[in-house]
């Protein structure tokens, strides 16, 4: 899953839910479950939400919806040494999905 946000410092849930394509609640509860979830709150209480926030959340978003990790094998996934590994891994496989996207809209303007 690669989510497509504007270039910014913060993002509201709203946009960070629309993204993802899921509720602004499971935005919510995924920030309570994972401790690498750590959104700024303003002095209304909003959160925003930084690119390591979204980073993480694609790696759960990765592991719990694509994968089909429970919620704890997701945390144990997290914590252990590998799971650097599996970021560097998702990294590049979302790397390649923006290219593969980019070459699909150049092709489609041929």
């Amino acid at each position: 899953m690669h989510v497509d946000l504007p270039d910014k410092l913060y993002y509201g849930i709203g946009e960070v839910a629309e993204a993802f394509g899921v509720n602004t609640s499971l935005i919510r509860f995924w920030e309570k479950e994972f401790d690498a979830i750590k959104p700024k709150k303003n002095a209304k209480g909003n959160r925003k939400f930084t690119k390591e926030d979204i980073k993480n959340l694609e790696l759960i978003y990765h592991l719990v919806k694509e994968r089909g990790f429970t919620l704890e094998g997701a945390k144990i996934h997290l914590k252990e040494e590998k799971s650097r590994k599996t970021l560097s891994n998702f990294d590049v496989i979302r790397k390649l999905e923006n290219i593969k996207s980019q070459l699909i809209k150049l092709k489609q303007e041929l």
